[in-house]
C-alpha cells in the first residue's frame, strides 16, 4: 500500500486547484476519525479519503467517468477496498453499489465535509470557528441551502452505526483541528 507522502506526491501530480486539495484534506482527516471510531484502519481509511478526487479535475465535465480513473490509477497502491470505495463515490455512474462502511463513509464524509464548509463560508467571518453545532443542524435543516450537498448522502452515516447529529459533530469539530490546513 502507498504511504501517506507517497499518495501526496501523487495527489500534487493531478489535483492543482487549492479548494480540491482542501476537499481532499478534510475527507482524509473525517475518515481518519471516522476509522478511530469504528476501529478500523486508519491508515488505509485516511488515504482513500486523501485520494478520493484525484481524478476530479480530469472528469469534471465528464463526470460518469469520475471514480473510475481513480480506481484505475490507484489499483495497484491501495487495496481492493479503498478503490472500491472510491468507485463507490460516484456509484449513479459507476455502478459500484455502495456496500462496505468504507463505501458508505467516504460518501457521508464527501458530502458532509462540503456542507461544513459552505456553512463556514455563509458566515460573516468566512470562518469555521464561527460555526457551531446550532448553525450547522439550521442549515441541515433548510432544504434551500447548499443543495448541491445531498442529505441522503450525509445520512449514510446512519448506515455505518454513527446517529446524524453524532456524525455532523465529529465531521465540525474534525475541520475546526485542521481549520488552518483548509484556510478556513
Amino acid at each position: 500500500m502507498i504511504n501517506r507522502e507517497e499518495a501526496f506526491i501523487l495527489l500534487k501530480k493531478y489535483i492543482r486547484d487549492e479548494n480540491n486539495l482542501r476537499q481532499s484534506f478534510a475527507v482524509e482527516a473525517v475518515l481518519r476519525e471516522i476509522a478511530k471510531r469504528l476501529d478500523r484502519d486508519e491508515e488505509l481509511w485516511g488515504l482513500t479519503g486523501l485520494l478520493h478526487n484525484l481524478d476530479y479535475e480530469y472528469t469534471s465535465s465528464d463526470p460518469e467517468k469520475r471514480g473510475t480513473l481513480s480506481a484505475q490509477l490507484l489499483e495497484d497502491l491501495l487495496p481492493e477496498r479503498g478503490v472500491n470505495a472510491i468507485r463507490a463515490n460516484n456509484y449513479m455512474y459507476t455502478d459500484y453499489i455502495p456496500i462496505s462502511s468504507l463505501d458508505k463513509s467516504l460518501i457521508a464524509a464527501d458530502a458532509t465535509t462540503g456542507f461544513v464548509i459552505a456553512t463556514a463560508h455563509s458566515m460573516p467571518s468566512k470562518k469555521i470557528a464561527a460555526v457551531d453545532f446550532e448553525i450547522l443542524i439550521k442549515k441541515f435543516n433548510d432544504p434551500s441551502f447548499a443543495t448541491r450537498y445531498k442529505r441522503n448522502k450525509i445520512q449514510l452515516c446512519i448506515d455505518i452505526g454513527i446517529e446524524l447529529e453524532v456524525f455532523l459533530e465529529l465531521v465540525l469539530n474534525t475541520l475546526k483541528q485542521i481549520s488552518d490546513k483548509l484556510n478556513l
